[in-house]
C-alpha cells in the first residue's frame, strides 16, 4: 500500500492528500484484522451499560484500574477451569477479559497523560 508524501507537489497543491504517515492504521490494524472479537467486546460493554444503566460508568469506578485487572483474571480463571459462558451476561469469558484489558489499559493510559501533560 502506496501512501502520498509531502514530495509529490501535484497532490500538495490539488489537496489531494493526506498526512497521516506515521499514524496508526486503526481500520486495517484493529477493525479489519479482529470483527469478530471487537463485535464480542461491544456486546459486553453493551450488556455493563444496561446492567448498570450508564455507558460511561465504568470510568469513574473507585480503584478502577485494579478492580478491572481482577475481573479479567477472574474470567481467564473461569475460562481456564472449562466454563466458556459467564453465567450473569450469557457471554464469552474471553470478551469480558478482552473489555476488561480495554478499561483498564485505557485507564492506565489516561492516568499517565496527566502525569506526562
Amino acid at each position: 500500500m502506496k501512501y502520498e508524501t509531502d514530495d509529490n507537489l501535484k497532490l500538495v497543491e490539488s489537496g489531494a492528500i493526506k498526512y497521516d504517515k506515521g499514524k496508526p492504521g486503526a481500520y486495517q490494524g484493529l477493525v479489519n484484522n479482529f470483527p469478530r472479537a471487537l463485535n464480542s467486546v461491544a456486546e459486553v460493554s453493551t450488556f455493563g451499560a444496561s446492567k448498570y444503566a450508564h455507558w460511561n460508568g465504568w470510568k469513574d469506578v473507585d480503584d478502577g484500574f485494579n478492580r478491572y485487572r481482577n475481573a479479567l483474571f477472574r474470567h481467564s480463571f473461569a475460562f481456564s477451569k472449562g466454563e466458556k459462558i459467564d453465567p450473569d451476561s450469557k457471554l464469552l469469558h474471553l470478551a469480558h477479559e478482552a473489555w476488561n484489558s480495554l478499561a483498564s489499559l485505557e485507564l492506565y493510559l489516561k492516568e499517565n497523560e496527566k502525569e506526562v501533560g
